[in-house]
This record gives C-alpha cells, sequence and structure tokens, in this order.
C-alpha cells in the first residue's frame, strides 16, 4: 500500500476517510493472515512503515497518528514501491501480490510513471466540490483499476 498524506490529503477530510479505510483493510488482512508493505509519501521523501511484515494491531498506533502535510513525493514512492515489489516477487514467486495506490492526484506536474509489476488499484481521495481529475490520470499510466474513495468497496 502506498498512502499519499500530503498537506493537500487534509482538504475536505480525505485522510481522515482514508484513515477509515485503511483501518478497516488492516484488519481484513489480519484476518486473512495476509503480509503488508506500507509506504507514506509526505514531506520531501517517501517513508517506509512495513516491509511484507504480517499484518497486526501494531498497525492502528500507526495509523491513528498518521497526519497529512508537506510536500508529495508520490512519484518517488511509487518507484521504490515497483522495486520492492520486484525483488518481493523473485524471493516469494508464488506469493499473490497486488498494489493499492491512496492520493488525490495533486501532484504539480510528472513525467510517465512505469506500471507496477502486479495488479494495481488507485483509490482517488480527492473529496473538493472542483476536482482536477489527476488521480485518474496517473490510474491510467500506472494501467491500474480505478476507484473513488466514496465509491470504494471492501470485499471479504
Amino acid at each position: 500500500m502506498i498512502v499519499d498524506a500530503s498537506a493537500s490529503t487534509r482538504r475536505h477530510q480525505a485522510l481522515a476517510q482514508t484513515k477509515g479505510l485503511l483501518a478497516t483493510l488492516f484488519d481484513q488482512a489480519y484476518r486473512q493472515r495476509a503480509r503488508l508493505a506500507l509506504l507514506t509519501a509526505s514531506g520531501r521523501t517517501p517513508q517506509w512503515q512495513r516491509h511484507g511484515l504480517k499484518a497486526s494491531a501494531a498497525l492502528q498506533p500507526w495509523l491513528q497518528a498518521l497526519g497529512a502535510g508537506g510536500g508529495t513525493p508520490l512519484i518517488a514512492a511509487l518507484e521504490q514501491a515497483r522495486h520492492w515489489l520486484l525483488a518481493r516477487q523473485r524471493a516469494h514467486p508464488q506469493e499473490a501480490v497486488r498494489c493499492l495506490v491512496f492520493t488525490d492526484g495533486r501532484l504539480q506536474h510528472w513525467n510517465s510513471v512505469q506500471p507496477m509489476p502486479c495488479a494495481t488499484l488507485l483509490v482517488d481521495m480527492e473529496l473538493a466540490p472542483v476536482r482536477l481529475g489527476r488521480a485518474q490520470r496517473l490510474a491510467e499510466q500506472l494501467q491500474a483499476d480505478y476507484q473513488h474513495l466514496q465509491q470504494f468497496k471492501v470485499m471479504d
């Protein structure tokens, strides 16, 4: 999972709503005994929170403390995640892998990005009355499925 926690995600409670969804997804991953890698994009550089460890209750304090601020190093986070996923697939070729990207897409500009080496879903967190639609454009470049946060349904 890649979570955009830049300053723009504070607007219209986008990060707060995303945190609710993440809590549900973490609980589901725990029940399924799934492993998670979690990367946040805020400030100047992306920060790894977990690297392929089993989901646990230890994620809840991190999630409660997650706040928005700073820049949007999302493109750097996507590149780091892509490299990590490639290495993970080499080390564990039988493991089913998917990538979830949570962002409002409010980046100044970016060059084209390479797709992730697995099934990817981009969840658009943009809740402003006037939406720029950049997250949808980013999903297209990533060759990712696209879903808006307000229509997201968690599957058991």
